[in-house]
């Protein structure tokens, strides 16, 4: 058999062998760094096997690359990854697997309530001719973004009331970040916190492996409990409040006053829920006579009112994972937490605004 010819790196101006020299030098990606050093070897004047033997090659793979680099450049260095076996399943069929695991086998006539991956296999392969292991319908549905995930409570509103009441709070909200409340109003978002009770309560942290942070158990609660009054300003985004032994009408009356002293001048729109107090004559009657009006939420839609993300954000960072001694303690933790809040408050703007009930087709649970 005939020796096949030598095969040579075309001549290389000083500029490309300079770049081929910080190829060799620089490069993490071993598929470039090997025929990078093929071409390099070349240069010098290598044959095409000895250049193969430095770097664990065969001779036709290094003029393969010698080859290539020749007709493309430094492109040749680069490898081609093709992306692998092509995948079983298309996309009709991927549809079809992640369409019958969100829907509950009941619908399909099983005998049970959820669907494990042996059951789902066995029903796709004797319903619908979709033969596949349970890794393969894993890895479908992880791709697709169905995970196993436990179930959820919502319990919608059945007011009667609900769309007109939910406009008025969406567009006092919208007023108020535009700054068109007339005559100097505010917009004021109010809710009761608590019950505040002296007990350990469960909570996450940075622990070493395996070494958490313990809290003592308890069943006996003798200190007794506490309620904050709060009220969020959405012009400032400060949150006000007031520690309380009660919450009845009394209590949140003398809050409301406290509110008004604050913002003495203009209407204050009072976003708060349908707890009985809120609703005594006594503070109704108060209300009309000092310019105040309670935009009362639809019933189980507390979610409209904007203080209670910040109630979210006050419970995870001083009641999760704290063990308070005395309700002195407590309160002091929420009044800081509540100040450095303060300190970094914007004004509130944006509520809810890719959300499903702004669109005007928006039609929720109501009786």
């Amino acid at each position: 058999m005939a020796r096949q010819p030598e095969v040579f790196v075309r001549e290389l101006d000083p500029a490309e062998a300079q770049r081929l020299v910080k190829i060799t030098r620089t490069a993490r990606d071993r598929v470039r760094l090997r025929r990078a050093g093929i071409v390099l070897a070349s240069v010098q004047g290598r044959s095409a096997a000895e250049a193969a033997a430095m770097f664990a090659a065969t001779a036709q793979y290094a003029r393969e690359v010698i080859h290539a680099f020749n007709d493309q450049g430094f492109a040749a260095l680069d490898p081609k990854w093709s992306g692998g076996r092509p995948r079983k399943f298309g996309p009709h069929v991927r549809e079809v697997i992640c369409r019958v695991a969100r829907t509950p086998p009941q619908q399909a006539g099983l005998a049970f309530t959820t669907w494990s991956l042996t059951k789902l296999v066995e029903h796709l392969g004797e319903h619908h001719r979709i033969v596949a292991s349970t890794e393969t319908v894993r890895q479908v549905l992880r791709d697709a973004g169905v995970r196993w995930q436990a179930t959820k409570t919502w319990k919608a509103s059945r007011d009667p009331e609900f769309i007109a009441k939910m406009t008025r709070i969406l567009a006092l909200y919208d007023q108020s970040a535009a700054g068109q409340i007339p005559d100097g109003g505010r917009v004021i978002c109010v809710d009761e916190f608590g019950p505040l009770n002296l007990q350990p309560r469960p909570g996450r942290g940075w622990f070493p492996s395996g070494q958490p942070a313990r809290q003592r158990a308890t069943y006996n609660r003798t200190g007794g409990v506490r309620h904050m009054l709060a009220a969020l300003d959405l012009a400032s985004g400060q949150m006000f409040y007031r520690f309380r032994d009660r919450k009845r009408w009394q209590e949140f009356l003398a809050f409301l006053r406290q509110i008004r002293t604050r913002f003495p001048t203009g209407r204050l729109h009072v976003v708060c829920d349908n707890f009985s107090p809120h609703r005594k004559a006594h503070v109704i009657d108060w209300c009309a006579t000092h310019d105040v009006e309670l935009v009362f939420t639809p019933t189980n839609a507390s979610w409209l009112n904007w203080i209670e993300c910040e109630f979210t954000a006050l419970r995870y960072f001083t009641l999760d994972g704290s063990d308070y001694p005395s309700h002195d303690a407590q309160e002091s933790a929420i009044a800081g937490y509540v100040r450095w809040a303060n300190k970094h408050a914007t004004s509130k703007r944006r509520f809810a605004p890719e959300s499903k009930i702004r669109r005007p087709d928006y039609l929720p649970n109501v009786a």
